[in-house]
Formats: structure tokens, C-alpha cells, sequence
């Protein structure tokens, strides 16, 4: 039998800036005559911590991995927390960084006894199938004999 320790929470990532159009093409002359690690630098600059973070998890912008297609350029300098993926063909440039996203809340269950006024329970629902005068079942306290 093995005994498995259980994972750390997974690193995922969220997107800090993504830029497309005259702001990338102005990036992307950076990234050619500078660097990448240049352009990295200039975009760190709109991080803003925890707003950065909230308004990612709000708008959806977190991801497993890097997002990257094809014909992108993915940059991740060892040791940043950033990463940065461009595409000269597709004229945009996106920063990363590196999350570590906090448990999911669990679900709690409702107490059976918080129905919505429209809904009934299944012994409710039973009761009154029983104390129906016009139901076709036998009532039980009618002591009537079955004749052969």
C-alpha cells in the first residue's frame, strides 16, 4: 500500500496587462532592439497586487498554464514570477504572473428544513397522499376483509 502526500495547492497563472495593436507594436520594437527581459520590466510597472489579482479572478484571466498559441514567444526568466508571451505575427504582447490561488470554498448543505416556499418535502408530500379521503388506496384503519 502506498501512503501519498497530498499535492501543493497548483501554481496557476493570472494576466497582468495584455496589450494589442500600437501599444504591442511599441512592445514588441522593444523586445527586438532590447530584450524580452526588457519588455518584462516595462510591464511590471502595471502590476498592482492585489487589485491585479482580484480584477483577474473577477474577469476570468486565470489560467493553469501559460497561455500560448503556436506562433507565440513565451518568456519565463528564472526566478521572476512573470511571464511574458508575444507574437509578432498576431501583434500583441500579454504579462503574467505566477499565483498561488487559495482553496476553493466547500459547499455546505442546506438543512432539509429550508425549503423554498414552493417546494415540498417528500413525507410532507406523503402525509397528504394518505389523510386524501378520495385516494384509491385502502385506509388502514377501516377494518375491511378481503372476501375469495
Amino acid at each position: 500500500m502506498y501512503v501519498f502526500e497530498r499535492d501543493k495547492p497548483s501554481m496557476r497563472w493570472i494576466s497582468v496587462v495584455f496589450l494589442q495593436g500600437e501599444e504591442a507594436d511599441e512592445l514588441l520594437g522593444v523586445i527586438e532592439r532590447e530584450g524580452p527581459i526588457s519588455a518584462i520590466y516595462r510591464l511590471q510597472e502595471k502590476d498592482h497586487g492585489d487589485a491585479t489579482i482580484e480584477a483577474a479572478l473577477a474577469n476570468g484571466y486565470v489560467y493553469d498554464a501559460v497561455p500560448a498559441g503556436s506562433t507565440d514567444h513565451t518568456i519565463e526568466p528564472f526566478g521572476s514570477p512573470y511571464a511574458l508571451t508575444y507574437s509578432d505575427t498576431f501583434g500583441y504582447v500579454s504579462l503574467l504572473r505566477r499565483y498561488e490561488g487559495r482553496p476553493e470554498p466547500e459547499l455546505v448543505p442546506t438543512a432539509p428544513s429550508s425549503l423554498t416556499p414552493f417546494e415540498r418535502s417528500s413525507r410532507a408530500v406523503a402525509d397528504s397522499w394518505q389523510a386524501n379521503p378520495t385516494s384509491a388506496a385502502p385506509s388502514s384503519h377501516l377494518n375491511r376483509a378481503v372476501a375469495l
